[in-house]
C-alpha cells in the first residue's frame, strides 16, 4: 500500500457528475466489473463512523478512569457499547473458563464523547449480554491475530444476526501520527466463541503525516486487497484533526472518503494487464 498527500494547488480535488458516474456503471457493466450500490458504500461508512466512536470512547473513559485510580484498571480489558446514543465503557476480567465477565468500572458519556463520569462498583458486577460476548469475542480474535511489534487497539461492535465484528488496528502513539494498515476484522459467533470470518483489511502499515507549512486537502493510498475501501479508511479520515478526505485507489476504481465519513467514487480505473 502506498501512500502520498495532495497538495491545494489552485482548485479542490474534482468530483464526478451524476451523469458521469452513469456512464462508468455502464463501462463498468460492460467489463464485468460492477461499481458497488450505494447501500453496500453506506454500510462501510456506518461501519466506519462507529469504530470512531468506539475508539474515542474507550479513550476518553480510560483516561477518566485513570484520572480516578490508575492502578485498579491494570490488566483490565476495556468494552464499550453504545444504547440510546450514549456510549457505555466498562472495565474488567474475563474469569479463565470464560462464563463470566467481572466488571470494576463503568464510564458513562456525558454530555459529549470527550466527557465520561466513572464510576467504581463496590463489589464486582458480573458483565452479562453484550459485555460478556464481547469480551469472548475480542479474546479468541487476539488469540487468532497473535503478537504485535507495536501498540495496538481493539473494538467490538454488533454484527449482522447478532454476531460481532471485532477489529484490531494500530493505535496512535505520537501526536499527529496517523497509522493506517496492518489491520483485520473478524466475524465472531453470537456466543463469542468462533471466528466466522476474517478479513484483512490492510496489510502494510504507514504512518501519515500531515506536511508542516502547508495546507493538505488530503491524502491518497492504493488498496489491492479488495475493490471495496474498508472501514479502518473511514476511521482514519475521522480521526485526523482536523478530518481530511482520503482517495483510496483499488484494482478498478478510485474513491473519495470525505471528512464526513460518506464515501463516493471518483472514477473507474483501468486495470493493468
Amino acid at each position: 500500500m502506498k501512500r502520498t498527500l495532495c497538495i491545494r494547488i489552485g482548485a479542490a480535488l474534482l468530483t464526478a457528475m451524476p451523469a458521469a458516474m452513469v456512464l462508468r456503471r455502464i463501462e463498468a457493466a460492460e467489463q464485468g466489473v460492477v461499481p458497488p450500490e450505494n447501500e453496500e458504500l453506506a454500510a462501510i461508512t456506518e461501519r466506519g463512523k462507529l469504530l470512531y466512536e468506539y475508539d474515542q470512547a474507550a479513550w476518553h473513559a480510560s483516561d477518566a478512569v485513570q484520572t480516578a485510580n490508575p492502578k485498579n484498571v491494570e490488566g483490565q480489558r476495556y468494552i464499550a457499547k453504545k444504547e440510546n446514543g450514549k456510549w457505555t465503557v466498562v472495565f474488567g476480567k474475563l474469569n479463565e473458563d470464560r462464563t463470566r465477565f467481572g466488571i470494576t468500572y463503568e464510564a458513562e458519556e456525558q454530555a459529549t464523547l470527550r466527557q465520561f463520569a466513572v464510576r467504581q462498583e463496590p463489589a464486582e458486577r458480573r458483565g452479562e449480554g453484550f459485555f460478556l460476548v464481547a469480551a469472548r469475542a475480542i479474546e479468541v480474535a487476539m488469540k487468532d491475530f497473535g503478537a504485535a511489534n507495536r501498540p495496538y487497539s481493539v473494538a467490538a461492535l454488533p454484527g449482522p444476526a447478532e454476531q460481532l465484528y471485532v477489529y484490531l488496528y494500530p493505535a496512535q502513539t505520537k501526536a499527529r501520527v496517523y497509522p493506517l494498515g496492518g489491520d483485520v476484522r473478524y466475524l465472531v459467533s453470537a456466543d463469542g466463541g468462533r471466528i466466522l470470518e476474517k478479513r484483512q483489511m490492510h496489510k502494510t502499515i504507514i504512518e501519515a503525516v500531515p506536511p508542516a507549512g502547508k495546507k493538505s486537502v488530503g491524502g491518497f493510498h492504493t488498496h489491492v486487497l479488495s475493490d471495496l475501501p474498508e472501514d479502518t479508511d473511514v476511521f482514519h479520515v475521522l480521526t485526523q484533526d482536523p478530518p481530511l478526505p482520503e482517495m483510496v485507489a483499488t484494482p478498478h476504481f478510485t474513491y473519495q472518503v470525505k471528512t464526513d465519513g460518506t464515501i463516493q467514487i471518483e472514477e473507474k480505473r483501468q486495470r493493468k494487464k
